[in-house]
């Protein structure tokens, strides 16, 4: 098994986390998350993952509140969206996210 993490700042308040663990070439795990700091913290804004079994997407407000979307695909394709959509609409997240809205 192979693991791999990284942080890449995406703006001095915005940052994406990386966690995958591959098995022969296969993601057998992953976690794909926005991040957005707020105050003296880093709060979730958005994260991608298959901690409870499948692949689904968790999107929070400002108060911590989420909603659980299952991605019903493959782990390998909603690691590759999840990074995708992180890339692209990360500012549109945060300033979602900023204003009280849920992702």
């Amino acid at each position: 098994m192979h693991e791999k993490q990284y942080l890449i700042f995406l703006d001095i308040d915005a940052r994406k986390r990386h966690y995958h663990i591959t098995d022969n070439g296969k993601i057998i795990k992953f976690v794909v998350q926005l991040e957005v700091k707020t105050k003296d913290f880093w709060k979730v804004v958005l994260r991608y993952d298959t901690f409870h079994g499948y692949a689904h997407k968790d999107c929070y407000d400002i108060e911590g509140k989420c909603k659980k979307i299952n991605l019903s695909i493959g782990f390998d394709d909603s690691m590759t969206i999840a990074d995708e959509d992180i890339d692209e609409n990360w500012e549109f997240y945060r300033e979602k996210f900023l204003k009280g809205d849920i992702v």
